[in-house]
């Protein structure tokens, strides 16, 4: 089975774990380390073969629009990740729709492809914020990969939406984060930080029983995460381990899961 990989296209100080110490404002003051790891990435890709999503943050766009046509010439997606990384959770209806349309007017000036795709930052499409889809199919994005079906993390989830790929909207296609049910409870393997923090040999066992249960699993995981002489800020200790754990590791632990599964770009995996 073909399964789902996409990459979320931004740099380390946009991390929403971060935002109590690197300011927005403050962005343009960091240091952009993105285009190193990305073209690693893209040399892992071309190694195995693979293509992806690259969901692209349209601040990062504006910056590095060579690095955008870049990941096409290679031949993966490109989708979109919002403009500012404000989690829709902090926006209204009308300020969402503003920045989703900065996001592809900077992303699509990159790119030749038609943008379909979109991903909340920090998959902040809940119960709350379900007006999102409407305003994702006005504007003619094709599906949505925000939603984790999961009940316990304090910043996202809708516990009760589907496991599979569902429609959201007359057109729109919802492609959740992939989780599995044990014994009642949803168990998410979708990558991120739950990649670096589970043994690999967990990570591959989820992402199996979602195959052997008839659904395409989709992936996840960032730039930076790869990065792991990126700068050291001062988190409180939980913060500090989520963001640090194992980036030293996660570029050998993705060869790895690229030779355990098939992967392909969201698009050719929902047929559009």
């Amino acid at each position: 089975m073909k399964n789902a990989l996409s990459i979320d296209l931004e740099d380390w100080f946009c991390v929403y774990n971060l935002r109590g110490v690197v300011e927005k404002q403050d962005w343009s003051k960091q240091e952009l380390r993105i285009g190193r790891s990305t073209r690693l990435i893209l040399k892992l890709l071309s190694e195995h073969h693979t293509k992806a999503t690259f969901f692209v943050l349209g601040w990062i766009a504006e910056r590095v629009p060579e690095l955008i046509g870049e990941i096409e010439g290679h031949g993966h997606e490109i989708a979109t990740h919002g403009y500012s990384h404000t989690l829709l959770t902090e926006m209204t209806p009308q300020s969402f729709e503003e920045d989703l349309k900065r996001a592809l007017e900077v992303t699509r000036v990159c790119t030749h492809q038609e943008i379909l795709g979109f991903r909340a930052p920090s998959f902040s499409i809940t119960d709350k914020t379900s007006w999102a889809f409407e305003i994702l199919e006005r504007n003619g994005i094709r599906y949505d990969s925000s939603v984790f079906p999961i009940a316990f993390h304090p910043d996202y989830g809708m516990p009760t939406a589907p496991l599979s790929i569902h429609k959201v909207g007359e057109l729109l296609i919802e492609f959740p984060l992939s989780c599995v049910e044990i014994l009642g409870r949803r168990i998410p393997c979708s990558g991120g930080g739950y990649f670096r923090m589970y043994p690999y040999s967990l990570t591959r066992s989820l992402l199996k029983r979602c195959n052997r249960e008839g659904r395409p699993a989709i992936f996840y995981f960032h730039p930076w995460e790869i990065d792991a002489d990126q700068p050291r800020v001062e988190l409180p200790r939980l913060k500090r381990w989520r963001h640090y754990y194992n980036l030293d590791k996660t570029l050998s632990r993705l060869d790895r899961l690229l030779s355990d599964f098939e992967f392909t770009s969201v698009k050719e995996v929902l047929g559009l």
